[in-house]
């Protein structure tokens, strides 16, 4: 199980979008300085962190006024693969081993990057946890993807960029979780104790 952004997606579209772009539509929308802006929208964000709306874009358009989805849109261009991530993907495929897509990310955007670069032939199924109404962070969402899927915790790798959703698979049984430790290249790398990290999972070929 692979989540997207961060996993096999390079998480600086997401950072461009919203602190960057997000902020900079929010200030023209509410006649705002910039600065004042964005100091308001980290607020918002962290106000809902880790929370199925912080994913959702639905929720984030209501509530600032603009289409969040459009500015995807926009820049859709920026949406790439994590280096390695793609060839990863064709190896795994062509051993026959069964793939599934784990993410936080809203239908709209997950839908939108695979027009973008066509990843879901690489998957036996993708799921967004907009689809069981509980975000990777909730044990809800473990034991409806389970009952979804059927698959065993103790035979699962889960490979993810954010320790409180690697932390709820651990919670939820899972025995081999991974974490990606360069998820936006236009960063440096991150380090993580709590978990076994490699920068990309290119390097499990």
């Amino acid at each position: 199980m692979l989540d997207m952004d961060g996993t096999i997606l390079d998480l600086a579209f997401d950072n461009h979008v919203w602190r960057e772009l997000v902020p900079i539509r929010y200030a023209a929308e509410n006649g705002l300085e910039y600065e004042v802006a964005r100091e308001r929208l980290y607020a918002k964000y962290a106000s809902i962190h880790g929370n199925l709306e912080w994913y959702c874009l639905d929720h984030w358009s209501e509530r600032l006024g603009f289409d969040v989805l459009q500015l995807h849109q926009e820049v859709h261009h920026r949406i790439e693969y994590l280096p390695g991530a793609q060839s990863f993907l064709q190896a795994v495929r062509e051993a026959d081993v069964r793939v599934l897509l784990v993410t936080n990310s809203h239908p709209d955007t997950l839908q939108l990057k695979n027009e973008t670069l066509g990843f879901a032939e690489y998957f036996d199924g993708l799921h967004s946890s907009h689809s069981y109404g509980h975000a990777k962070e909730r044990q809800e969402f473990w034991h409806a993807l389970r009952e979804n899927e059927g698959f065993e915790p103790a035979t699962t790798l889960f490979v993810d960029d954010t320790v409180a959703v690697l932390r709820s698979a651990a919670d939820f049984g899972i025995e081999m979780l991974l974490t990606i430790t360069r998820p936006d290249t236009t960063a440096p790398a991150r380090h993580c104790e709590e978990f076994v990290g490699v920068e990309s999972v290119g390097e499990l070929l």
